[in-house]
């Protein structure tokens, strides 16, 4: 046969891999959606979290755990989700890299230049669960491998990983990790916590002060204990309103402990927050509750070469 029999079947196939492509990418976009969506309490009075993933623990997990079996086509109970790391089915797991690497070939790519982008390896969603796993045990420079992979396969979701905001605050690479978080509130104007994490960013760079006036403006936070850190590292509030608004429950308690140190670190009073975060870090929310935050006073402690909080 001559060219002009498979040139129609040539065009066809290039229609459907690229279709097979935007599917796909679609999928993308929800997984990061649904992991914005499950960052927010779902409840006022949860004070221990269920979350072991994406985001009552403020960063969470089981929300991310949600997102990911969302993306792979595969959804169960709360009860029956795996642990976070437990593998899926391989065909869905590795559907979206190969959707998007065939949509890519149909456009003309090459081979070679589709696996250097790395479209033939995990998905987001995997690369999601990897770097935060990394980065629980300590291992930020890795936990920023895995994230900025994401940035390859779907730049456009670079405003939601939050987690790699905080990879790159304890990589010193503070400007970088000021411009995630305020791309991450340009999207989502609500998020508190994001605003405060570029603060904390921002007074590394240029000092407290300065950071403070150029403060993100967000919307009211629906968590008494948010507000009063917000308000503390806005200007309007008190050490003492945040130490207060911590007595609520076990949740309220880490986390007043924890930006109660942060915002010392950022003022450079280096004793106040290595005590704060060591607290924070040996409440028994932090121990059982699995929340991301909890690994993230570990890394703390862990960068700052302070004891270890949890035999120390």
């Amino acid at each position: 046969f001559d060219i002009w029999f498979w040139w129609p079947i040539i065009r066809i196939l290039k229609v459907m891999m690229a279709t097979t492509a935007l599917s796909n990418t679609v999928r993308v976009c929800a997984y990061f959606s649904d992991c914005r969506e499950h960052r927010r309490p779902r409840s006022k009075g949860n004070t221990l979290r269920t979350f072991a993933n994406t985001p009552r623990g403020h960063h969470e997990q089981l929300g991310a755990q949600r997102s990911s079996l969302r993306f792979t086509g595969k959804l169960t109970n709360e009860e029956n989700e795996p642990a976070i790391g437990a593998s899926t089915s391989t065909s869905k797991r590795t559907l979206l890299g190969n959707g998007l690497a065939l949509g890519v070939l149909a456009m003309g790519t090459s081979v070679g230049d589709a696996a250097q982008a790395g479209l033939f390896g995990p998905s987001p969603g995997d690369l999601v669960q990897s770097g935060m796993q990394r980065f629980r045990k300590g291992d930020v420079e890795g936990s920023l491998e895995d994230f900025d992979k994401i940035l390859i396969l779907a730049p456009s979701q670079k405003p939601y990983l939050w987690q790699r905001g905080l990879s790159l605050y304890y990589a010193n690479r503070f400007e970088d990790g000021a411009k995630q978080f305020r791309d991450d509130v340009a999207v989502n104007p609500n998020d508190t916590e994001e605003s405060i994490w570029a603060y904390l960013c921002e007074a590394q760079l240029k000092g407290a002060e300065a950071a403070q006036q150029s403060m993100l403006r967000v919307g009211r936070d629906s968590r008494p204990v948010m507000r009063a850190a917000y308000e503390l590292f806005q200007g309007s509030g008190t050490l003492q309103q945040l130490s207060d608004a911590g007595k609520a429950n076990a949740s309220d308690l880490f986390y007043s402990l924890l930006y109660i140190g942060l915002w010392h670190e950022a003022h450079g009073n280096v004793e106040e927050a290595r005590q704060a975060i060591v607290e924070a870090a040996r409440t028994p929310y932090a121990k059982r509750s699995g929340d991301y935050m909890a690994s993230l006073a570990l890394v703390h402690c862990k960068e700052r070469g302070w004891l270890n909080p949890v035999i120390g």
